[in-house]
């Protein structure tokens, strides 16, 4: 059947489909083209024949062959093995018994009598079988994928729920009750208490003194002082209240719409699988096919990806160094006393100058310095470590890092490699932030994280704690938070700087510097 359908579209002299068909007196039909050109190479002998039946004419007229150009069409138009393999169907088309082809491009039946073959030209028409077992695969993908987004939706809201009742403060407590639940209150009266005892010091120790003196106006000035001390405390312990109360509200209101969205979207994500299992169900192909082409305005909004974002609660504002927060809010003119570090000269790479104190470090532009190389001493990456490792407690130190446009702070394994170069990220033991392209900042993870930082940083304040795993990151100068490393340390950590490369143009040569004020 294939061979005969074919036969009769094919030209006999180029033996190819028909390209504007003609024919002759014979009935004979041959492309206008071919025989046109059989016959130019005929001229000499002065007779035009048929190349099939070989009659000769003397002004032989070329008719075109309109239901045959239509053939033609057609069949270029569908693939031959889809209609060979075309069955009729039961239901009537007009004149025509439907014969059942697919355009899987148009997701529609065709009939190959009916329907225009232009409007599927290069389309990817099929038999009802073919189409059948294509789409049932398809759409049992399409059908797993919205089964796992539900489950993932699931999971989302089962963590979302969670998470707010961890927020929500209990039952029946004011806000006065949550006050004294909150971590933030907790540090308060230890400062308070700390100033009052020093309060009262001083006031016994100016109490004899009065005595002998007779000096009413020092109890006064004394008494003012320190009562304007505990007012401030207050004022800032009810601020930061406060403000606990508002990070709280907002992150119950960041939960909940997450949650109704979420669950907005499983409920849809539920009708476009049950909708997708009613159409797999069909066993009529030719019902299950004319069903396909509304299938995807149906699932349209039924499909979504599960991408849940939740901002952990900013704790970290209310924990590390709290009291020392406290304090430089309090007392902007006086610097408070952090760690006082020092380097430690064995690890420094070559290039690195260290004081004579070694608590400042910088790139030198010279030749390298002649150390001995050792396997704890960096020899690719411009860095040193601190002398004191941290295997428990809680630390805090700063580093002055003004008029400089590279620098990397903050911890690393003491098991750390130092030889080659070194991937600064936490897989590798490093947990860092650092300064690039002269006034970005990033926290050094996989991958990096830019920072939010308002201006330029001068001195950066790094808090640890090594028993809770948390490592924090602060703008020293006002104690904003920048970044938290949340992580459980395996060995024992040393502080890492690294100045970075300073250059002829003379940027960057500014040296990293610890802070180490005393009073």
């Amino acid at each position: 059947m294939a061979c005969s359908l074919k036969d009769e579209l094919l030209c006999s002299i180029c033996l190819s489909i028909y390209q504007d068909p003609v024919s002759l007196g014979c009935e004979h039909y041959f492309c206008r083209r071919c025989i046109t050109e059989h016959w130019v190479r005929q001229e000499a002998q002065g007779a035009r024949d048929c190349p099939e039946c070989r009659r000769t004419f003397a002004e032989p007229a070329l008719a075109p062959s309109l239901k045959l150009a239509n053939i033609v069409e057609r069949y270029s138009a569908f693939p031959l093995d889809a209609i060979l393999n075309a069955r009729r169907a039961a239901r009537p088309c007009q004149a025509h018994d439907k014969v059942k082809l697919f355009c899987l491009t148009d997701r529609a039946l065709l009939c190959f009598f009916c329907d225009e073959p232009a409007l599927h030209e290069q389309h990817q028409v099929t038999g009802i079988d073919d189409a059948f077992e294509e789409l049932q695969r398809e759409l049992k993908e399409q059908l797993q994928a919205l089964q796992d987004s539900e489950r993932e939706h699931s999971e989302a809201l089962q963590l979302l729920n969670r998470q707010l009742a961890e927020t929500k403060p209990p039952l029946g407590s004011g806000s006065a009750h949550r006050s004294r639940e909150n971590p933030a209150r907790r540090h308060f009266p230890s400062v308070i208490m700390a100033l009052a005892s020093s309060s009262c010091s001083l006031a016994r120790g100016f109490q004899g003194w009065q005595d002998r003196s007779s000096t009413k106006s020092l109890r006064t000035t004394i008494g003012e002082a320190f009562e304007r001390l505990h007012r401030l405390l207050r004022e800032r312990q009810k601020a930061m209240l406060e403000e606990l109360e508002a990070d709280t509200a907002r992150t119950l209101t960041d939960i909940e719409q997450k949650v109704q969205r979420y669950s907005q979207q499983l409920r849809k994500v539920q009708e476009g699988t049950q909708i997708l299992q009613e159409r797999l169900a069909e066993t009529d192909r030719h019902s299950f096919l004319a069903g396909v082409a509304s299938l995807s305005e149906r699932l349209k909004g039924k499909i979504h990806e599960t991408n849940l974002t939740y901002e952990d609660f900013p704790t970290s504002k209310y924990t590390g160094p709290l009291q020392y927060t406290i304090w430089k809010s309090l007392f902007q003119d006086i610097h408070p006393v952090p760690a006082a570090l020092t380097l430690d000269p064995g690890t420094a790479h070559q290039r690195l100058i260290l004081s004579d104190d070694c608590t400042i470090v910088a790139y030198g532009n010279l030749h390298p310095q002649p150390l001995q190389d050792s396997p704890k001493r960096f020899d690719v990456e411009v860095s040193v470590l601190g002398s004191e490792a941290f295997s428990s407690g809680v630390h805090y130190w700063e580093v002055v890092v003004a008029e400089k446009t590279q620098w990397v702070i903050g911890l690393a394994h003491e098991a750390a490699s130092r030889k080659g170069s070194i991937q600064i990220q936490p897989s590798r033991g490093f947990y860092c932030i650092v300064m690039h392209d002269g006034n970005q900042y990033s926290a050094c993870t996989e991958p990096w994280t830019r920072l939010n930082v308002r201006g330029k940083l001068d001195k950066v304040g790094v808090f640890l704690d090594y028993d809770q795993g948390l490592l924090i990151f602060y703008n020293a100068d006002d104690m904003s938070w920048l970044y938290t490393f949340r992580e459980k340390f395996p060995d024992r950590l040393c502080s890492y700087f690294s100045p970075g490369q300073s250059h002829a143009n003379g940027k960057n040569v500014q040296p990293l510097r610890i802070n180490t004020v005393r009073i």
